[in-house]
């Protein structure tokens, strides 16, 4: 029975049927997961298609990162963007809101660094308190090259 269920689970994904919540088994980002109420991406779509589907709600609702797990450099790169713009608009709530997203993303041991020196950054902080640790991932990113010296290869 399980390998008869097995089989449509599959089949359904490779129809589109399902709702994708990460990418397909082998990709290079396997470990990154989001929540499919989040992200209506069909099971059928292409990886690079995914990606840039969650990069594009990201820019749009960027809050939605807090629905991803190990996200993609080019998903946090996606909020790097969007914090770059709201501290540039002095919308520092915002930008705080923004950085504890990548504090909470940066807990995972998996998540693959975006920005150089970021990782070692918040780990620096690990044991104070959320404010002080926002404000040292604030300060780090406002000492990058604007916009935070990132190139989307994409």
């Amino acid at each position: 029975m399980t390998t008869l269920i097995d089989l449509f689970k599959r089949l359904s994904r490779a129809l589109g049927l399902d709702t994708a919540d990460s990418f397909p088994p082998g990709h290079v980002h396997a470990r990154t997961r989001w929540n499919a109420a989040y992200f209506d991406i069909a099971s059928d779509v292409k990886p690079d298609d995914m990606e840039r589907r969650i990069c594009e709600a990201i820019a749009n609702t960027p809050l939605v990162f807090a629905h991803i797990t190990n996200p993609t450099p080019r998903m946090q790169r996606a909020l790097f963007g969007v914090l770059e713009q709201r501290l540039r608009l002095r919308h520092e709530r915002e930008a705080a809101q923004l950085a504890a997203l990548l504090i909470q993303a940066y807990r995972s041991p998996h998540i693959v660094e975006a920005m150089p020196g970021l990782k070692a950054a918040i780990a620096a902080t690990v044991h104070d308190e959320a404010p002080a640790r926002i404000r040292a991932v604030l300060e780090f990113m406002a000492q990058r090259d604007a916009p935070f010296d990132v190139i989307d290869m994409h």
